[in-house]
């Protein structure tokens, strides 16, 4: 059995079960998201670092996240908050038509932009801007994903949710410095949230950042 299918065997005991999202996982080069130093573990459970301190999720978080888009109805439009690597965006890209997709690192939006196109992905918009605030101008979204841990939920993200079944799933702080995964859902004028997962994700933080530029 090879690595890729030791995971997807791995990821079907752990609770992944949309066909779907595990056809993704097979078929998207993880390796071509990560350091060449690490190549030989691309297709282990296990998250790695990437570029500018930030790191790429293991792959059954990668999983659970997308799979959770698919709670009620069948997404059309997905914004992710967090571009990273890519390696998200690509998982995204294979599963929906239109993925739009906030980095608020510099370096990290132009590599994975490249990273992206190289790939001939072609259904993936991406920007450099401020993850807080979404991305307005293509709201309604049927799913927003949050890659990075939020110390609450950014209401201009909830706003940007389609009112007919539209979803966020974001991991959110605890005051007792865990990280919880939550999945919320709108309908119309109403927000339901539940309990997903226990998980660790680096902090989303406001703004943008350029690491060539020294702060003052």
């Amino acid at each position: 059995m090879n690595q890729t299918k030791e995971l997807i065997a791995e990821l079907k005991k752990a609770g992944i079960h949309n066909p779907k999202v595990l056809e993704a996982i097979q078929n998207v080069p993880r390796n071509r998201f990560i350091h060449s130093k690490d190549s030989h573990r691309a297709f282990k459970n296990i998250a790695l670092p990437i570029d500018c301190q930030q790191t790429i999720s293991q792959p059954y978080i990668v999983a659970l996240m997308t799979e959770a888009l698919f709670r009620h109805n069948n997404p059309q439009k997905i914004l992710e908050i967090g571009t990273g690597s890519g390696y998200q965006s690509a998982i995204l890209a294979y599963l929906f038509p239109t993925v739009f997709s906030i980095e608020r690192i510099l370096p990290l939006h132009k590599s994975a932009t490249e990273r992206l196109k190289a790939l001939n992905i072609r259904n993936v918009q991406t920007a450099y801007g401020d993850g807080f605030i979404g991305w307005q101008e293509h709201a309604p979204y049927d799913g927003i994903l949050v890659t990075a841990c939020a110390p609450e939920v950014p209401i201009s993200l909830l706003a940007q949710l389609s009112p007919k079944g539209g979803v966020l799933v974001i991991p959110l702080a605890s005051q007792k410095g865990a990280q919880e995964l939550r999945l919320f859902e709108k309908q119309d004028d109403k927000i339901t949230s539940s309990h997903l997962e226990f998980v660790s994700f680096v902090p989303l933080l406001a703004g943008t950042h350029d690491p060539n530029i020294s702060s003052k």
